[in-house]
Formats: C-alpha cells, sequence, structure tokens
C-alpha cells in the first residue's frame, strides 16, 4: 500500500528552482549552445550563406573534412579507474611558451567577411582564454592591431611565401616588430584548391554574384549594416603592397617554394618556427633533420587536395618515425575536446582549430569566441577526468584505440596486382 498525503507548498518549491530569465538574446542563445555543432547551427543562421559556405566548405567533393571528422568519432577509450582526478592541469609549454589548454587558434583568411570583429575576436578571446591565435597572411587584421588585441597574449603568424619574395621578408619583419613569438611556415598551396561551393555562391575573385545570392544575402540586414559601417575588407597585412584582392591571391600561391626559400625565411626569423602542411612520414622526417622547431600535421582543412592524407590518422606513423619528444601538432577536423585530448594521447604536443572558433565568431562575435573556446576547454577537462588523467603528461596511447574504416592496400598486394595485368 502506498501512503498517500497532501503536497506541503514548502516541498514542492524545493524542487522547483526558477531560473530569472535573460532577456540579452545574443547571450541566452550562446549559453544554450552546448557543442561546437550547436554554434554551427547559431552561425549558419546569422550569416550569408555565402560567408558560411565559405568557413564551413572545402575541396571538390569535401571528402577529407568529413573522413577527417569521422576519423576522430572512430575512436575507442580506455580509461583507467580508481585512479582519481578531481583537479586536473590542462596547462602545456609549446614552442617556448605556455598555453592554457592543448589547443590554440588556427589562421583562418577573410575573417572579418564572417563577422565583422573577425581576428580581433579571436585574438582577445584567445589572451583571455590563455591559448594562442595565430593570425593569417591572408587575414583581415593588420599585425599590429592583433597585437593590441592580445597585448599579453600569445600571437603568431602564418606566412605564405610568395612569388614576389620581398613581400614575405617585409611581412616577417612586421610580425618579429609585432612581438609575433612564432612564425607558422604554410607549404601545402601551390594552387588553389577546388572550393566548389564558393564557385557556386558566386565567391570569387573577381566576384561574380548570382542572383540567387543576392536575395539570400538580403535576409542578413544586420550582417550588411556591419560590413558597410565598418573598415573596408582587405588582407590587412598585404594592404600596401599594391595589386587586386585577385592578384595578391595569386602571387600569394607559389608553386615553386623550395628547401631554399625556407632556409631563407630561417635566417630572418629569430623565434620559432613550425612548418603547416605536412602531409607524409618522408617530409615530417626531412624537416626534423632540416632543424625546424616543430611540424603541423595539416592537410588545410580539407580545402586543398580533397582526398589527401587525415592528420589525425598520420599522426602515429609521423611520431614512429621522428620521436614523441619531437613537437608535432595536428589540425583539421576538430570539433571537440575529445579529439583534442586523442590527439594529445597519440602523441600530438598540440592542436589548432580553424572552424570550431569561426563558428562562435559568426554565432555571436566575440562572445562567441569566447563561448566556443569554453565549450572545447569544458570538454577537454571532463574526457580526462573521465580517463582518470590528472595532467596532460599522464596521457598514453594506451589511453586511446583508433579504429579502422578506410583499411590502406598493403604494398605485396598492389605488387601482385601488377604483376597480374
Amino acid at each position: 500500500m502506498v501512503t498517500r498525503q497532501i503536497p506541503k507548498p514548502s516541498e514542492i518549491f524545493e524542487l522547483l528552482q526558477f531560473k530569472a530569465p535573460d532577456l540579452n538574446g545574443r547571450r541566452r542563445r550562446l549559453a544554450a549552445a552546448q557543442t561546437i555543432w550547436d554554434l554551427r547551427a547559431l552561425a549558419k543562421r546569422n550569416t550569408p550563406a555565402a560567408a558560411f559556405d565559405y568557413t564551413d566548405g572545402s575541396a571538390d567533393e569535401e571528402i577529407s573534412l568529413r573522413r577527417a571528422r569521422q576519423a576522430f568519432r572512430d575512436i575507442e577509450w580506455h580509461p583507467d579507474i580508481l585512479r582519481p582526478a578531481p583537479d586536473v592541469n590542462t596547462s602545456c609549454q609549446i614552442l617556448g611558451g605556455p598555453s592554457a589548454m592543448p589547443f590554440g587558434i588556427a589562421p583562418t583568411g577573410f575573417t572579418r567577411l564572417m563577422r565583422t570583429e573577425g581576428e580581433t575576436a579571436g585574438a582577445g578571446a584567445a589572451g583571455a582564454a590563455g591559448i594562442p591565435f595565430t593570425l593569417s597572411t591572408l587575414g583581415t587584421t593588420s599585425m599590429e592591431d592583433v597585437a593590441a588585441a592580445n597585448p599579453r597574449g600569445r600571437n603568431w603568424f602564418q606566412l605564405y611565401v610568395m612569388r614576389e619574395r620581398e613581400i614575405s621578408y617585409g611581412l616577417v619583419e612586421r610580425a618579429a616588430a609585432a612581438g609575433f613569438d612564432t612564425l607558422m611556415f604554410t607549404v601545402d598551396v601551390p594552387t588553389a584548391g577546388a572550393r566548389l561551393r564558393d564557385k557556386r555562391n558566386g565567391f570569387s575573385i573577381p566576384p561574380q554574384i548570382t542572383a540567387s545570392t543576392v536575395l539570400n544575402t538580403a535576409m542578413y540586414p544586420r550582417w550588411w549594416f556591419d560590413f558597410l559601417t565598418t573598415p573596408k575588407l582587405e588582407f590587412a597585412s598585404l594592404s600596401s603592397t599594391g595589386g587586386t584582392v585577385g592578384e595578391l591571391l595569386d602571387s600569394a600561391m607559389d608553386p615553386t617554394i623550395s628547401d631554399e626559400d625556407l632556409a631563407v625565411i630561417r635566417s630572418l626569423w629569430k623565434g620559432r618556427i613550425i612548418i603547416k602542411g605536412v602531409q607524409n612520414v618522408a617530409d615530417s622526417k626531412r624537416l626534423v633533420d632540416l632543424g625546424v622547431d616543430g611540424i603541423l600535421l595539416s592537410n588545410h582543412g580539407g580545402r586543398q587536395m580533397d582526398r589527401a592524407p587525415i592528420p589525425f590518422r598520420l599522426l602515429p606513423e609521423v611520431l614512429r618515425e621522428v620521436g614523441r619528444d619531437t613537437t608535432v601538432m595536428i589540425d583539421t577536423g576538430i570539433m571537440h575536446g575529445q579529439d583534442i585530448i586523442a590527439a594529445a594521447a597519440l602523441g600530438a604536443k598540440f592542436s589548432l582549430v580553424g572552424r570550431a572558433y569561426l563558428y562562435g565568431l559568426m554565432a555571436g562575435g566575440r562572445a562567441g569566441v569566447d563561448r566556443a573556446i569554453e565549450i572545447l576547454s569544458d570538454q577537454v577537462v571532463r574526457t580526462m577526468k573521465l580517463l582518470g588523467v590528472a595532467s596532460l603528461d599522464e596521457l598514453e596511447p594506451r589511453h586511446v584505440t583508433q579504429l579502422t574504416r578506410l583499411v590502406p592496400v598493403r604494398p605485396e598486394v598492389r605488387a601482385a596486382a601488377d604483376l597480374e595485368r
């Protein structure tokens, strides 16, 4: 028999905790976003299709990006039990300086197109979170303004070696003068990838806007107001070099760069230098032998060669060749703090996030970037606690298994097939 009683108001109100409504719509929506995917949904609602697709898309059939994200999903964790980790230390030393988290913000171009605060929001948010921020050669905020937005934080500069080498040499000198501590020499852009979403949206140089693009953009008056009432969108670090946007883009993509260019840049730059765009084991070993400070396994977020190697899958092979003491970093496909911890467990010293940060920017400007960093940071901490590790140094390859979805054909099988032909 169940004993019944008249409900007591005091007991009812103990169960009902009413939260005061937040009248700030943007703050309310950002607080409700629990994942980077939630921020992406907000970003898509706030941003014209051409600008959103420039961020969200990749090259050709976008297979590389899907594979990269799937590779992080295809992992299995192996938590330790009865090893308490009530407080975890997520900090690390990377390229001669500290970071509060094992990830930083990757370089992105045309950033003010997504939302007018652009790189200023990213740099300020990174500085507040204690993580590095990377400015692109094709960024839309100057080095000096980024340094002003993040005066006490760590700023890195991503460099394209351009056809007119003197332009690149001048950028190296400016980055040093502005206090940037690391140079990210990018090597995977001999020519532009086939970014089909951009072509379909008329997002080309010069623009070829379609009627549907105009109609879509007209639905975002706030975006237009910001775009038209703020300084002109341009490659801020290149604004004094002359030439149209198209000419600057063409100049930035040079298939002739070589080891000799690396040697010249190395002689000009006194800080740390890493190579971005490494995609195989042999190049990784060669670059380490050349004495660079680190390598970034990257396929440019899938935006260059579709079906390129997936950095997260390539990571164990590279580390077996160069050793776990080498500074090996990764990017591409990172949408969750678990992705970052999985990479760290397999030996990556650091991860860089690009789209995840831009989704936050489009969703809510500086506050949206803060929220993106907060989401990833919370996920990093939670993952470490669930694994039973108190610091990044305690992470080991045994904590994670990369499950196999795509299996490469063994060389001996290929050789046998060739003999049968």
